[in-house]
């Protein structure tokens, strides 16, 4: 009988084979950093709107995995807030975002980097390309007014967020440019919001629900980096990823989002201390946080989004979003299980490599325990279509 300790080692090593190293990390954070200083430079036209560019996304979360294919770049997803200067009142949305896009394209000259810079909805996107590839999308936002800040502060509280965490995450809520908004080129009120670095804050209260010191500091900034605390709930959502990734490779457009993942996970988490009893627990509570009604997967810092709003529309019908979630958590519940049956190092390698994509060193593999050798039956599920074939 496998333990779950040897159930544990062989997850931990699994997550070491997708796990980017800490220098892709610190170039990462060397290249938006080197951006924030050139827009803060003398000479940025932006310099006295006091810009700050911050990270989000899976990098500032330290879930972010190796891709499929290892020649493709990564996704550095980035925010220029303008502290100052600019208001809801006297600039529009396409204002905003040009005058990022200028110093963005200024800097894509001085650092040499070839790919034009490309224009997307909501933020500017540069390739930016060396030993290690990213996109970096770039996000134009500023500060949400009091008036929004409040009406999210209430909506964060409704939902059942802690006091102090509600207070604490409203105030990064920001106001962003996106050009499908009916008002982007003229003055209104009602630009869209986001709150990147609310959401990160959230998380990071979510990965240190068993650590009650967090609680008394009231979610101080931490000063170590998400990416280097690589507890059990990350490496949870990072598997979780990984499988969804190869499950979808023929056809990722229908895969369910990081976001979604993401979210459900960490509100399933409940502290605790090992790699398999976190991921475990995430399997078995990720489908009873989906709500029956709108928004079935709300954002926990603007609870009145939807992360899962894409499930419901027409334009992606034909995508079977909602169907393709259920049967992604379906299949990834009994791959798990099922790779976790055994201490038969050669059935666990290629169980890794053929729901994984990993390829484990075989010595690792053998060193899960010394317990009798049992390889699982055949298997198989009898529960509904595969995802990646097209339903009728």
């Amino acid at each position: 009988m496998i333990t779950n300790e040897q159930k544990n080692y062989i997850l931990e090593n699994m997550v070491k084979n997708l796990e980017l190293p800490e220098s892709a990390y610190e170039k990462a954070r060397k290249r938006y950093e080197d951006l924030g200083e050139w827009l803060g430079r003398e000479g940025s036209t932006i310099k006295g709107n006091d810009p700050h560019i911050f990270s989000q996304g899976s990098f500032r979360l330290g879930t972010a995995i190796y891709p499929l294919n290892g020649n493709d770049s990564y996704d550095l997803d980035l925010a220029c807030k303008l502290r100052n200067g600019i208001t809801k009142d006297s600039n529009t949305q396409e204002y905003l975002k040009n005058v990022i896009g200028q110093e963005l394209e200024a800097y894509r000259i001085a650092r040499g980097i070839k790919a034009p810079i490309e224009e997307k909805h909501r933020c500017w996107r540069l390739e930016y390309q060396d030993d290690l590839s990213f996109h970096l999308d770039v996000v134009p936002c500023i500060p949400a007014d009091e008036t929004r800040q409040k009406q999210i502060l209430e909506s964060i509280r409704l939902s059942g967020v802690e006091e102090f965490l509600a207070e604490f995450v409203s105030q990064h809520t920001v106001s962003i440019t996106d050009d499908r908004h009916q008002g982007y080129r003229q003055i209104c009120d009602n630009w869209y919001i986001s709150n990147p670095e609310g959401y990160a804050q959230w998380f990071k209260f979510s990965m240190n629900r068993n650590h009650q010191v967090l609680l008394a500091e009231r979610a101080q900034v931490d000063e170590v980096p998400l990416f280097k605390r690589k507890t059990p709930l990350q490496r949870s959502i990072q598997l979780l990823k990984r499988h969804r990734d190869q499950m979808f490779k023929e056809n990722p457009k229908v895969k369910p989002i990081s976001i979604i993942i993401t979210t459900l996970a960490a509100r399933a988490y409940n502290g605790e201390p090992d790699l398999y009893s976190a991921l475990t627990n995430i399997l078995s509570q990720m489908g009873g946080l989906v709500n029956a009604k709108t928004p079935r997967v709300p954002n926990p810092v603007d609870p009145g989004e939807d992360f899962a709003d894409r499930w419901s529309m027409p334009e992606y019908k034909e995508l079977y979003l909602e169907k393709n979630f259920w049967n992604w958590l379906i299949q990834a519940q009994s791959d798990f299980e099922y790779i976790l049956s055994t201490i038969d190092s050669g059935f666990i390698t290629e169980q890794a490599e053929r729901k994984f994509s990993l390829r484990l060193n075989l010595e690792l593999a053998k060193g899960v325990g010394s317990a009798s050798i049992v390889t699982p039956k055949t298997h198989s599920i009898n529960g509904p279509p595969r995802p990646w074939k097209r339903q009728c």
